[in-house]
């Protein structure tokens, strides 16, 4: 029998993941998560909403600045 990564990694020919891989979606991804603890998964999860969180931020100083722009020139 053959393993889930092995399965993901060299689907057969016709399954519904060789069509995933030919869709295009990169399962050794999801393979290399498979290998990660569940803590460590959760930390990868929250380093990416922390930096989500960063962005989000960012994005609504410069908002902000721009605005003030706007308004300055009026």
């Amino acid at each position: 029998m053959r393993s889930p990564e092995e399965k993901l990694l060299n689907p057969r020919p016709g399954s519904k993941i060789a069509e995933a891989v030919r869709y295009g979606l990169d399962l050794t991804l999801v393979v290399g998560n498979l290998q990660l603890t569940p803590q460590q998964r959760l930390e990868n999860l929250q380093g990416a909403m922390d930096s989500v969180e960063k962005l989000r931020s960012a994005v609504a100083l410069k908002s902000k600045k721009d605005k003030r722009k706007v308004n300055d020139r009026h």
